[in-house]
């Protein structure tokens, strides 16, 4: 089972990204998680854990070991005319055999929603980065013995060629539960409910006056992931990585390539690009696996990069 604190209800003083009049929050899950660093990245070192350490620090690498913290929490987004729920975590109750830490968890989720003043039939709209287990948990809650949307009131927008590929994949091998059977828990029932809208890589949730919220493809770790951009005019302000970069350590080596990348090469390519991009640029990065403070920036590092946690 994860370690504590699993069970610890978030303060209510969670800080407050702001830009232009939308407003984003971090809701925890799982607040800290460490892992085995060749469990997350296959070809890593552990001495090249060892290597970077100094500027990696306790909050992301656990003390006396070479195990790697990860955090696992969603974000709202509050603009002029909606509540954006980005990345729901892995969900209360879902059987997950084959990852014994995500399985049949009892967390404080939608307390900690509450805690920053959000009721689930607020939500208007939920986005995830990418389908797999740990990004798409909340969509459903059980109820009766049934998956229900979480967020009655939401449309749940999906990358139409994530989606396709999974129910492909459904399709074909019924025998073996897709995306850990967080297919069929937490991603066929909404499309049931009548609560999904299939979009394309680069859909814009929202536009006005120059500000907005939009998409754009983020592809390799899942074959249609993609980024939840907040901007103004056009630019982006603030950039929702989800699986792009999982852990901090890549930043000094990009090239390490997840367990669960679907496309390596196009994993490390889109996850380069982003480093090279927001570079010493004030973009802020709302990363997906980062332990709080979570935000931060990407600094050059002579001809690699280090990663600046958000502390104003």
């Amino acid at each position: 089972m994860p370690p504590d604190p699993i069970g610890k209800i978030q303060e209510t003083d969670v800080k407050v990204q702001r830009i232009g009049n939308t407003e984003i929050r971090k809701v925890d899950e799982i607040s800290r998680m460490p892992l085995e660093a060749r469990w997350l990245f296959p070809s890593i070192d552990e001495a090249f854990v060892e290597a970077n350490r100094h500027w990696l620090g306790d909050n992301l690498v656990e003390p006396g070991s070479t195990r790697l913290y990860m955090s696992f929490h969603s974000y709202v987004i509050r603009t002029r005319h909606h509540t954006i729920l980005v990345d729901a975590c892995n969900g209360n109750h879902k059987q997950r055999p084959s990852m014994p830490a995500w399985n049949d968890l009892n967390t404080p989720y939608l307390a900690n929603l509450a805690a920053i003043g959000v009721r689930p039939e607020e939500i208007d709209i939920v986005l995830c980065t990418h389908l797999h287990a740990d990004h798409v948990g909340w969509n459903t809650r059980l109820e009766n013995g049934r998956w229900v949307p979480t967020f009655p009131n939401a449309r749940y927008l999906m990358a139409r060629v994530e989606f396709d590929y999974l129910l492909r994949q459904h399709r074909e091998h019924p025998e073996t539960p897709v995306n850990r059977g967080s297919f069929e828990d937490s991603v066929l029932p909404v499309v049931e409910h009548g609560r999904a809208d299939m979009v394309e890589l680069d859909h814009v949730v929202e536009r006005e006056l120059g500000d907005g919220v939009w998409l754009s493809p983020a592809c390799g770790h899942t074959p249609g992931h993609v980024f939840v951009n907040v901007g103004e005019h056009g630019r982006e302000r603030a950039v929702f990585t989800g699986d792009v970069i999982h852990h901090a350590v890549q930043f000094a080596d990009p090239s390490l390539s997840n367990l669960a990348d679907f496309d390596k090469q196009q994993a490390h390519d889109t996850r380069l690009n982003l480093m090279r991009r927001y570079a010493d640029t004030d973009t802020l990065l709302m990363t997906g696996h980062f332990p709080s403070p979570t935000a931060g920036r990407i600094v050059s590092h002579g001809d690699l990069f280090r990663f600046a946690f958000d502390s104003e």
